[in-house]
C-alpha cells in the first residue's frame, strides 16, 4: 500500500531513487496512467506548490508530486512559517488521488513536516559502508556476465561518487565498452572512467589540484545546474582536502611506500596524479584554510537558503584557489561567518 505522503531523506541517492520508483510502479499497477510533477523547494514558491496540491488535474484522477531539496522548507519568517503550516496541513490531510513525496539529501527537515506523516512513511537512506558497496559492484558485474578484480573494484570506489545511483550509472557505462571475456582490472577501468565520467566532486577537485580556476568555476556551475545539493558538494570537497592533508603528512615525513598511500585511499594512478599536483600547490597550512573555508561556506548555505548558491560557491572556489597561491595565509579573505 502506498502512503499518501512519504518523506525520504539521507545521502544514499540510488536507494532513494529505487524507493520512489517502487511507489511509481505501485501507482501504475493500481491506477494506470497518472500525472507526475516535480518541484524544487526554494525555487518554486510554496504558494504555487500549494495551488497544485489543492487543485486536482482535469485529465487524470491520480497525481504523484515530488518535492526535492525539502530541507529548504524553514520557518525563518512569518511568511515562511505560514507556508510551512499550509504544507504540513496538507500532508496531515492529503487530497484523495494526490500522492506527495518529500526528498532531501539531509537527514532532517522541518519538524512540523516530519510530524505530519506516520512513522512508516519516513525513511533515512544512509550511505553504504565500503564492504556493502564492494558487494554491490561484484553483484552488478556478475549479473551482466563480467568478472572484476579487487583492484578494479577499488578503482571504481575511488572514482565514482559515494552512492548507488552514481555507481549504477558508471558501471552500466563500463559494460558498454569492456570485454566480458577478460577480468576487469584497475588500469582499463580507470582509462574508461577518466575519459567518460561526468562532472562530480572528483573532477572538480582535479581542476582545483591543477590550479585551473576557470575550469573549476565551470565545473561547480555544471554541478549546480544538474541539481547537485551544494552542501553535499562541500562535504565531498572536505573529504578531498582531508585526504590531501594525510597525503602531505606522508610526503613531509619522507614516506614513499605505496602501501601507505593506499591506506589513505590513493590506489589508482589518476588519484595519485591529482594529489601530487595538489601537493605542489597547497601547503599543510593552506589545506587547513581550505577546510575552514569549506565549513564556513557550508554554514552560510545552511543559514541562508534563499541566497543564490552559485554566488556563494563561486566565491568559495575563488578563495580555495587563492589559498593555494598564498600558502593558506589568508585564503583570499577571512573565513566567512555571515553574509556581508
Amino acid at each position: 500500500m502506498v502512503n499518501p505522503c512519504s518523506i525520504f531523506l539521507g545521502p544514499e541517492i540510488g536507494e532513494k531513487q529505487e524507493a520512489v520508483e517502487e511507489i511509481r510502479k505501485q501507482l501504475t499497477a493500481k491506477h494506470g496512467d497518472f500525472e507526475r510533477i516535480v518541484f524544487y523547494a526554494g525555487e518554486t514558491p510554496v504558494s504555487r506548490i500549494m495551488d497544485v496540491l489543492r487543485n486536482g488535474s482535469l485529465f487524470v484522477e491520480t497525481r504523484l508530486i515530488i518535492i526535492k531539496n525539502a530541507e529548504a522548507f524553514k520557518a525563518e519568517s512569518a511568511k515562511k512559517k505560514e507556508d510551512l503550516d499550509a504544507l504540513a496541513g496538507f500532508m496531515s490531510n492529503p487530497q484523495k488521488g494526490t500522492y506527495l513525496i518529500l526528498l532531501s539529501d539531509e537527514i532532517r527537515i522541518a519538524e512540523k513536516l516530519d510530524r505530519a506523516v506516520p512513522k512508516e512513511a519516513k525513511k533515512i537512506f544512509w550511505e553504504m559502508f565500503e564492504n556493502r558497496k564492494r558487494d554491490w559492484i561484484v553483484s552488478f558485474f556478475r549479473r551482466e556476465g563480467f568478472r572484476i578484480s579487487a583492484e578494479g573494484i577499488q578503482t571504481i570506489l575511488e572514482l565514482v561518487e559515494n552512492n548507488t545511483g552514481a555507481l549504477k550509472q558508471e558501471c552500466s557505462r563500463l559494460t558498454l565498452f569492456l570485454d566480458k571475456n577478460r577480468e576487469l582490472g584497475s588500469e582499463e577501468i580507470e582509462k574508461w572512467l577518466s575519459h567518460s565520467r561526468e562532472e562530480s566532486v572528483f573532477t572538480l577537485f582535479s581542476r582545483i589540484a591543477a590550479g585551473d580556476l576557470s575550469r573549476s568555476l565551470e565545473s561547480i556551475r555544471s554541478l549546480l545546474a544538474s541539481k547537485e545539493n551544494p552542501r553535499s558538494l562541500l562535504a565531498g570537497m572536505a573529504g578531498r582536502f582531508r585526504t590531501l592533508r594525510s597525503y602531505l603528512l606522508l610526503t613531509e615525513a619522507g614516506v614513499t611506500s605505496e602501501e601507505e598511500f593506499r591506506n589513505i585511499g590513493l590506489k589508482s594512478q589518476l588519484a595519485k596524479k591529482d594529489f601530487q599536483e595538489a601537493g605542489r600547490r597547497y601547503t599543510s597550512g593552506a589545506v587547513d584554510t581550505c577546510l575552514s573555508l569549506t565549513a564556513g561556506y557550508d554554514s552560510l548555505i545552511l543559514q541562508n537558503p534563499s541566497f543564490p548558491d552559485h554566488i556563494l560557491l563561486d566565491e568559495y572556489i575563488y578563495k580555495i584557489y587563492r589559498a593555494g597561491q598564498s600558502g593558506g595565509a589568508d585564503g583570499g579573505a577571512p573565513i566567512p561567518t555571515k553574509l556581508q
